[in-house]
């Protein structure tokens, strides 16, 4: 391939993010187990409690014949409000409609810890409390000392402490819960829409923020309506002059260059017809110029030699046919050659492009790349679409952003846009000579044009380049993209693959618009 005729391509390795799994959770279950039995040889009594034999789980039942009841039903049970049996001999009679007390067990309201007629065998029973039948403890007239900790009991004893003991943590929450629901009632009730309006904000956008950017530079940025005798399409632009100069890409007008219509689209909706006035395939560039329209606000244009990877970055354009679009981003790489846009019959676009992961999708192609002070220092110009798997055309491409945005640089974009409004054509930096890919890397030069800058220069076919300037040469497509990113007659130094040194002054000559 010849540096006037490239083709490249570049492209960008899909990672593969392997889905996430799905946890597992673990689930908690309620088992229930028996009751603990007396051990063998034992039986409970009214007055020894058996020695406590932890069951697995605590089991929650209606109490049946099997169960022991003392004399009375479980207070906890649904039986609890009955009336008991008849009283035992040597025990008191309980009044219908009250339970009897259990042997180590509280009368209802009371915990263990306050209550314990029973006291260890061999003790002594303690003095009847004259507040319980009420149900008061009045502070601090309790004729009992703290009651010393009992054995636990086994069956039914255990069954009523177990519950009693989930009945006061239910009792807790449902507690916590009234407490919510209630305590947030107490206070006035407060409505976001009964709130007035804040203060309308009245003043500038800080410097240097992307709403600054957008203000600065959105009334100068038009969508362009395009539509030929095959296609039609539509993309983005930047104003140039007052008298309604506007650079574009030639991938965007290109459909309309033989007897087509271009209209350009302002950001106060009006409208107006649009001419090309010259256009480069070889570098993706095209000025057209609107009639009938003056007054109108030029961008500032900015410089590209001087891009960092990691400043801020800020994209405008028609996204889709969404005029007006703002997204934002930073330079993620530079120097990156790319084949975008061009003459799709004969010739195609190796572009030394600015690497951004602003969003840029199809309709963004023509549109500025800003710094953040409002300067354009790119043309948005192609995405990667993992469609292709290469820099596609970012006019005609349905790859949508993927993060990895091209920008022709404006340096390069100005000199040709300053030739076609002076000249009507642009003139492409050249060579002459062709190239291919080294097999150890670098660029190849093959048949050498005669009377070319590359023939001048005492370059011979089989010579590999392998830096221009300060620049690395890695591949044919590097070194087209780097010559046409400099002007014609600058001079230039190319390193050899043997260490040898040539300067070269570079060439120009006309690029046909058709």
């Amino acid at each position: 391939m010849t540096e006037n005729d490239p083709h490249a391509q570049d492209s960008a390795a899909g990672r593969q993010n392997p889905g996430a799994q799905p946890g597992t959770e673990g689930q908690a279950a309620w088992s229930q187990s028996p009751g603990a039995q007396p051990a063998s040889g034992e039986q409970a009594s009214f007055g020894e409690p058996t020695p406590y034999q932890a069951p697995a789980e605590p089991t929650y039942h209606a109490p049946t014949s099997g169960d022991a009841v003392y004399g009375a039903p479980s207070p906890w049970s649904p039986q609890g409000a009955q009336s008991g049996p008849p009283a035992q001999p040597g025990q008191p009679q309980v009044p219908t409609g009250q339970t009897q007390a259990q042997p180590g067990q509280p009368q209802t309201g009371q915990t263990q810890a306050q209550y314990n007629p029973y006291p260890p065998t061999g003790g002594t029973a303690q003095p009847t409390n004259p507040y319980v039948a009420s149900g008061a403890q009045p502070p601090n007239t309790s004729i009992y000392s703290a009651a010393p900790a009992q054995p636990k009991k086994s069956g039914a004893g255990k069954l009523l402490a177990s519950v009693a003991a989930i009945a006061l943590v239910i009792g807790g929450v449902a507690g916590g819960t009234v407490g919510y629901l209630t305590g947030g009632s107490s206070g006035p009730t407060v409505n976001a829409l009964d709130q007035p309006k804040p203060a309308q904000q009245t003043g500038n956008a800080p410097a240097g923020s992307i709403e600054s950017v957008a203000q600065k530079l959105s009334p100068s940025v038009v969508e362009l309506q395009v539509s030929g005798r095959t296609a039609s399409g539509e993309g983005s632009g930047f104003i140039l002059s007052t008298d309604g100069y506007i650079l574009t890409n030639n991938h965007v007008v290109e459909v309309a260059a033989n007897g087509g219509q271009i209209q350009a689209v302002f950001q106060d909706g009006k409208k107006a017809t649009a001419q090309v006035v010259g256009r480069d395939p070889t570098t993706d560039i095209a000025v057209v110029k609107v009639s009938g329209v003056n007054g109108l606000t030029p961008v500032e244009l900015g410089r590209s030699d001087d891009l960092k990877v990691g400043q801020p970055v800020v994209a405008i354009g028609s996204p889709f046919e969404l005029a007006g679009t703002v997204t934002s981003g930073i330079v993620s790489s530079l120097h990156r050659p790319v084949q975008a846009g061009g003459d799709e019959t004969d010739q195609t676009t190796v572009m030394d492009a600015v690497q951004t992961d602003a969003a840029i999708n199809p309709g963004n192609s023509g549109g500025p790349l800003a710094n953040m002070s409002g300067q354009v220092i790119g043309i948005n110009s192609a995405i990667y679409s993992p469609q292709s798997g290469q820099g596609g055309q970012g006019g005609s491409s349905q790859g949508g952003n993927v993060g990895i945005g091209f920008a022709i640089p404006i340096d390069q974009a100005r000199r040709t846009a300053d030739d076609i409004i002076k000249t009507g054509h642009a003139t492409q930096t050249y060579i002459g000579a062709k190239v291919q890919d080294a097999q150890n890397g670098g660029a190849q030069l093959g048949d050498i044009t005669p009377g070319s800058p590359a023939e001048k220069a005492g370059l011979k076919s089989g010579d590999v380049v392998t830096k221009i300037e300060d620049r690395a040469i890695d591949s044919a497509n590097t070194l087209i993209a780097a010559i046409r990113t400099r002007a014609p007659d600058e001079k230039v130094t190319f390193t050899l693959s043997d260490g040898r040194t040539v300067p070269v002054t570079l060439g120009g000559q006309p690029v046909p618009s058709n």
